[in-house]
């Protein structure tokens, strides 16, 4: 969460040609609620079946295309059939510095819920790194590297 994922693959797409989607994004044109929304009135759970489905239209229906997936996206049943798994790493701490110093930093704090408290997204973050690990085909850390640095290594580890 707060990574980059969003503002990386706006980038990649605009630099390298390609097409880009974002599951979240998905989710939110179906329900017509904001992610947060969702949490608030079908919990977690539910969203997390909304991943699911959006991975099974995805692995149908998308080619050729840049996905930024949500922090909990790492979860669905067939990540490796989608494509490539990128990885952007970086440390708790240069996360939470990276939102709280953002020109609209209240604003990216409140879009993402399970931010909300601090030592629960630092909990979150310790639980799911070794997963995204797990998962990563490709890992790229973006701790204090410009954009440019950053979609440039993944096309190079991509090719």
């Amino acid at each position: 969460m707060g990574i980059g994922k969003g503002t990386t693959a706006r980038a990649f797409t605009k630099k390298y040609g390609t097409y880009i989607i974002d599951t979240d994004d998905l989710i939110e044109s179906k329900e017509n609620k904001e992610v947060k929304k969702i949490f608030e009135k079908k919990g977690e759970a539910y969203f997390r079946q909304q991943e699911q489905i959006t991975a099974d239209w995805i692995e149908k229906c998308v080619r050729n295309t840049f996905i930024s997936c949500g922090g909990g996206f790492y979860k669905v049943k067939n990540l490796k059939k989608l494509g490539t798994v990128v990885l952007l790493d970086a440390s708790f701490e240069w996360i939470h510095n990276r939102l709280k110093t953002a020109k609209n930093a209240e604003a990216k704090l409140a879009k993402r819920p399970l931010f909300a408290q601090e030592k629960e997204a630092k909990k979150l973050y310790k639980e799911r790194e070794k997963a995204y690990r797990k998962v990563a085909d490709v890992i790229v850390n973006v701790e204090d590297k410009n954009i440019d640095d950053i979609i440039d290594e993944i096309a190079k580890k991509c090719k």
